[in-house]
């Protein structure tokens, strides 16, 4: 693949940051006719299609961080010589071409393919059929700045697809494919690990939950679930369950202050068996799987747990492994939460909005992921590389 300087791909950013902003009537136009064709009945994917002025404004921004960040690509990871003389350098180097499936956001269009570009690798975007009017019109802008930059179009490329020409182009692809991110669902990540022949990093669902200790501070407790809860019903850093530690010593008032504070913000209520007769929620839980389910909806669901090996061992079960939190004074208690429960990102007395690129200072991401190999968290520019090792010799063989 060709290595492109870092001179050259600055100035496509650049070009990029004026066509966003030259081109943002057309965008948003282009915008306009999917939220036209949009059933609103899903308010959260409908929420995530929306581009308007602010939106185009955090794709600039995207950009500009991106082009401010150094150029991942080439960085010396270690260096050393050996005993036999050979001169073994690793270095960073790019994947090569990455592919990322992804529903609704017009502006992983943007973050995606600024970072994978950075990164010096070619972006495959396979977007949703219901953003394709936005997404054709910002990769239209993509197309403009590298022209304008003497590079080929196929840097980064729009899919067009159905579900069967998707199957069919993962099964046999008709360019080389060196990595997948899927961004959705379960549903989206088992089709893609079915029938992919290369390397799937999983940007998996969310699923969050929180752990309230018997000594947690109430006065945390309650701007924190809110937050987390109800900031943004379609992040996938939202949180869907809540714990109380049964041996809290004020447990119905805990629970009653909770339930009031999310009913208080619209949130609809649904009570684990434990707590039906303290709640004022009618909904319990009918079965398993609601513990497993990521709402993408003002819904939350409140139960008890006992203690905090329980705790930890409930949340690895059933959370999605994307950000869970503990509210307790304890630092003792939150070290062992943290250390023992398994996902991206633990907190201790923090809302878990905050797993985000830019808000942990990773800057824009490609996706959050959930794997463990080879990143796990936000994918921001340093992470779209892999390593290479360069061995100088002058002769040497193995005995």
């Amino acid at each position: 693949m060709l290595l492109i300087d870092t001179d050259k791909k600055n100035a496509v950013l650049n070009s990029m940051v004026k066509y966003l902003d030259s081109d943002r009537e057309e965008i948003i136009a282009a915008n306009k006719k999917d939220l036209d064709a949009f059933d609103r009945d899903d308010q959260a994917l409908y929420d995530r299609l929306v581009v308007n002025d602010a939106k185009v404004d955090d794709m600039i921004r995207a950009v500009k961080e991106v082009l401010a960040q150094e150029d991942p690509v080439g960085q010396v990871i270690s260096k050393g010589t050996l005993d036999n003389g050979l001169n073994i350098t690793n270095k960073t180097a790019p994947f090569g071409t990455i592919m990322i499936i992804y529903e609704s956001r017009p502006d992983v269009t943007i973050e995606a393919a600024v970072l994978a570009f950075k990164a010096n690798n070619k972006i495959l975007l396979k977007g949703g059929k219901e953003a394709h009017h936005s997404n054709e019109a910002l990769v239209e802008c993509w197309h403009k700045a590298l022209a304008d930059n003497g590079l080929d179009k196929d840097w980064i490329q729009y899919l067009k697809m159905d579900r069967a020409t998707t199957q069919e182009f993962l099964r046999n692809p008709d360019q080389p494919l060196d990595l997948i991110v899927p961004r959705g669902g379960e549903r989206l990540i088992e089709f893609v690990k079915q029938h992919a022949k290369c390397a799937v990093l999983v940007s998996g669902r969310g699923n969050n939950f929180a752990y309230v200790a018997p000594d947690a501070d109430m006065e945390k407790v309650i701007p924190v679930l809110v937050n987390a809860k109800t900031d943004k019903i379609s992040g996938c850093n939202a949180l869907d369950k809540i714990l109380v530690d049964r041996n809290h010593p004020q447990l119905d008032d805990v629970l009653l202050k909770i339930e009031g504070a999310l009913k208080e913000k619209g949130v609809h209520i649904v009570a684990g068996e434990e707590v039906l007769d303290t709640l004022s929620a009618t909904d319990k839980i009918e079965n398993d799987e609601v513990w497993y389910e990521e709402f993408l909806a003002m819904k939350a669901v409140i139960s008890t747990v006992d203690g905090l090996d329980n705790a930890i061992s409930f949340i690895n079960k059933y959370s999605g492994g994307h950000s869970n939190i503990i509210l307790t004074e304890n630092t003792d208690d939150a070290m062992k939460f943290m250390e023992g429960v398994d996902s991206a990102a633990v907190y201790h007395n923090a809302s878990t909005r905050f797993t985000d690129g830019g808000q942990m200072g990773v800057g824009a991401e490609l996706a959050i992921s959930t794997d463990k190999l080879h990143h796990r968290g936000p994918l921001g520019l340093k992470q779209l590389v892999t390593n290479k090792y360069y061995v100088f010799g002058s002769g040497q063989v193995r005995k």
